[in-house]
C-alpha cells in the first residue's frame, strides 16, 4: 500500500472524472445561478473560475508550443514525448480537488458568497500577506518537500516531469495540492476575515496565481534579460520559467514559490540563474539536419496538433470529436487568416542519433490543392520553405502528400530545376513507399490488379511486379501512358503488364492496390476474401465485411527517438508515412543527390535494406 495521499482516488474514472464537477453544476443549473440574484450565484462564480483557471494553463501551453515563435528561446531543448504527456494527461485533478475545497469553504462560511465586487483595501492586505505568509511558508514547505520519505513517496512524481510545460505545474500529488491550496487561502481568507474580501479579489489572486505557476513551468524564456540588468532589483522579485527550470536540474537550489528573494535569505539561490536567464532570452536557434513538409488536411484534422492540445495530438487522428466540432468555427477562421497571411512554420520535432527532425507546416488546406488559382501560390510557399532550408544548413527536406503532386510540381522537379545550386537534398520519399507496398503484398502472388497505375507510384509498383513476373492489370484509361510504362520494362517482362479500363476486369483478383481512389459501387467487382493495398489519400472507404483493407504505407521510427509527443494524422506512436521515413533514410545515410520526379526502380531494394539497417521497421 502506498503513501498516505499521495494518489488521487478517483485516478481509475478517466474523462468521467470531470461528472465530479456535476452536483455543483446542477445545482447552478437548477438555481438559475448565472443571475446575479439567485441563492446559488456563487455556484456560477465557482464554474467560472474553474474554467478560468483551465484556460489560463491551456492558453500558457498554447504559447509553450507555438515553435515558429519562440523556438529561440526554449530553455530545454528536448521534445515532450507520449510517456510524459501519459502521465500528466490528468493534470488538472488539482483543479477539481480545489474547485471542491472552494465549495466547502463556502459552505462553512456563508458570508463568503455575499461579498462586494472590489475593494481595493482588501488586495493590499492580500499582497502583503502573500509575501509576509505565503512566499515564505511555501519555501520552507518546499524545502521540506525535498527531504527523505517526503521527497521519495511525495514530490518526486512532480519532479518525473523531463520536460516542463505549464501542465506540469499542477501535477502532483493530493497532499501536497492540499498543502499549496492552504498557502493560497491565507491572503485571501485574511482579507475576507477584515472585513476587505470582494469576488474581484478572490478571482484576481487566484488567476495571478495560476498564471506565474504556469509561466514557470513553461520552459520559454518570456523575460527579457536587459530587465534584471537594468533594475537589479527585479531579480529577486519574479521567478522567471529560467530559474524554475533551474531547480528541475539541481533539486537543491530555486525552491521558492514566485520571489528568488527568500532563496536569497535562505542561501539556495543558484548562482547561475540570471547568467542563464540572459543566455536563454538572447536565444538562438539550432538547426535541423531534417525537415519533413507537411501540409493540413482540412479544417478539423487542423485541430490535431500540440498547440492546441498536446493530448489530442499525442493520439491518432480519427473521427471529430464533440469537442473538436465546438471548435470548428475557430478552426475555419484560423484558415481563412492562414491563407491570407500565413507562411511557412516550425510544428513539432524530435530528435534521432544526436540530430534534430523538424516538421514544417505549409499553410494550406487540402482543397487548396486542387483550385487551378491557388496552384501558384502553394509553389511559392514550398520554394521559399526549401530556399530557406538551405540556408540554414538543412541537409534534407522531405515533400509530404499534395507538396510533391505531379500536376502541381511534378513531384519537385520545379524546384530543383529551377534552382540547380541547392545544396539542401528535395526528396519525395516514395522509394521508400513503393518499397513498404512491395514487401506487403505476399509471397507467391501471381496477379495483383493496380489502380492510378500511371502515377508515380503505380508506374514503379508495376515495373517492379513485373520483373517479378506477377501479372499486374493495370487500371488506365490512357493506352500511350500504359505502352510508355510497358516500354520501360524488361522485354521479357512486358508481357506480365496488361491493360484494363474496367474494375470489372479485376473481379477474380484478389490482391487488388488502390493507388486511385475506389467508390463502394467499383469495390463491388473484387471477390470475397480480396485485400485491398492502398496508397491513396484519403483512404479508401472499408465498405466490404467480407474484404480486408491495409492501412497507407508507413513505418516504425527507431528505438532511439526522443522527444517525440505527436502522432502522424492517423497513424499511431511513433509511425510515420513511409515518404516521411523515406526521407530520414535519405538523411542518414547521407545520399547525394535529390530524389525527385520519377522512382527509380533499381533503388527501392537499396532503400528498404538502409531502412532496415537504420532501425525503421514496418508498421
Amino acid at each position: 500500500m502506498g503513501a498516505p495521499l499521495a494518489s488521487w482516488p478517483w485516478e481509475n474514472l478517466g474523462t468521467y472524472k470531470y461528472l465530479l464537477c456535476g452536483p455543483l453544476f446542477a445545482k447552478a443549473v437548477g438555481g438559475r445561478a448565472w443571475e446575479r440574484a439567485s441563492p446559488d450565484h456563487w455556484c456560477f462564480l465557482l464554474l467560472l473560475l474553474f474554467f478560468l483557471r483551465t484556460a489560463t494553463y491551456r492558453l500558457w501551453g498554447l504559447f509553450t508550443n507555438m515553435l515558429f515563435l519562440n523556438r529561440r528561446r526554449v530553455i530545454v531543448r528536448d521534445g515532450v514525448d507520449f510517456q510524459q504527456i501519459d502521465k500528466e494527461w490528468h493534470w488538472d485533478n488539482f483543479l477539481i480537488l480545489q474547485l471542491w475545497l472552494a465549495a466547502a469553504a463556502l459552505y462553512a462560511f456563508p458570508s463568503l458568497t455575499h461579498l462586494p465586487p472590489w475593494d481595493a483595501r482588501g488586495a493590499a492586505v492580500a499582497l502583503l500577506l502573500h509575501v509576509a505568509a505565503t512566499e515564505p511558508l511555501f519555501y520552507l514547505l518546499h524545502r521540506a518537500l525535498h527531504t527523505g520519505r517526503l521527497f521519495s513517496d511525495y514530490h518526486s512524481f512532480h519532479h518525473s516531469s523531463k520536460i516542463l510545460q505549464p501542465y506540469s505545474a499542477g501535477f502532483a500529488t493530493p497532499l501536497e495540492i492540499m498543502a499549496i491550496s492552504g498557502l493560497m487561502a491565507v491572503p485571501v481568507a485574511a482579507a475576507c476575515a477584515a472585513g476587505l474580501g470582494s469576488a474581484w479579489l478572490i478571482f484576481g489572486y487566484t488567476l495571478a496565481f495560476d498564471f506565474l505557476r504556469a509561466m514557470g513551468h513553461c520552459n520559454v524564456e518570456v523575460f527579457p534579460g536587459w530587465l534584471f540588468q537594468t533594475v537589479p532589483a527585479a531579480r529577486y522579485l519574479i521567478a522567471t520559467p529560467t530559474y524554475h527550470t533551474i531547480h528541475h536540474t539541481n533539486r537543491d537550489s530555486n525552491f521558492c514559490l514566485f520571489m528568488p528573494l527568500f532563496d536569497l535569505l535562505g542561501g539556495t539561490l543558484n548562482d547561475k540563474s540570471w547568467e542563464l536567464q540572459k543566455r536563454n532570452s538572447a536565444g538562438t536557434d539550432e538547426i535541423p539536419g531534417f525537415v519533413f513538409l507537411i501540409h493540413i488536411v482540412d479544417v478539423t484534422a487542423a485541430l490535431h496538433n500540440n498547440m492546441m492540445s498536446r493530448s489530442y495530438a499525442s493520439l491518432p487522428y480519427g473521427r471529430p470529436t464533440p469537442v473538436t466540432l465546438l471548435h470548428w468555427p475557430i478552426a475555419f477562421v484560423i484558415m481563412l487568416a492562414m491563407w491570407v497571411w500565413s507562411k511557412t512554420f516550425v510544428a513539432y520535432f524530435y530528435r534521432l542519433r544526436g540530430r534534430l527532425f523538424q516538421t514544417w507546416v505549409v499553410p494550406r488546406y487540402g482543397f487548396q490543392y486542387f483550385l487551378p488559382f491557388a496552384k501558384d501560390g502553394i509553389n511559392k510557399q514550398i520554394e521559399a520553405a526549401i530556399l530557406r532550408a538551405d540556408k540554414m544548413g538543412v541537409k534534407v527536406v522531405t515533400l509530404a502528400a499534395l507538396n510533391k503532386n505531379e500536376a502541381l510540381n511534378g513531384g519537385g522537379t520545379l524546384f530543383v530545376a529551377k534552382h540547380p545550386g541547392l545544396r539542401v537534398r528535395v526528396v519525395h520519399g516514395n522509394t521508400l513507399t513503393a518499397a513498404v507496398i512491395l514487401r506487403e503484398i505476399p509471397e507467391g502472388t501471381a496477379e495483383v490488379f493496380l489502380t492510378g497505375a500511371t502515377s508515380k507510384l503505380g508506374r514503379a509498383i508495376a515495373l517492379y511486379l513485373c520483373r517479378k513476373r506477377v501479372r499486374v492489370m493495370m487500371l488506365t484509361a490512357s493506352e500511350e501512358r500504359f505502352q510508355k510504362i510497358q516500354e520501360e520494362a524488361p522485354p521479357e517482362a512486358q508481357q506480365y503488364l496488361v491493360r484494363v479500363t474496367k474494375c470489372q476486369s479485376a473481379q477474380h483478383c484478389k490482391t487488388w492496390i488502390a493507388g486511385k481512389w475506389l467508390s463502394p459501387r467499383e469495390q463491388l467487382w473484387a471477390p470475397a476474401g480480396t485485400h485491398f493495398h492502398q496508397f491513396v489519400v484519403p483512404p479508401i472507404l472499408r465498405f466490404r465485411r467480407d474484404c480486408t483493407y491495409g492501412e497507407l504505407a508507413a513505418m516504425r521510427l527507431p528505438d532511439d527517438v526522443q522527444g517525440l509527443g505527436v502522432c502522424e494524422y492517423t497513424l499511431g506512436r511513433g509511425v510515420v508515412h513511409a515518404c516521411h521515413a523515406g526521407g530520414v533514410v535519405h538523411f542518414l545515410e547521407g545520399y547525394e543527390g535529390h530524389e525527385v520526379g520519377a522512382i527509380d526502380v533499381d533503388r527501392i531494394d537499396v532503400v528498404w535494406e538502409a531502412a532496415m539497417r537504420h532501425g525503421l521497421r514496418p508498421a
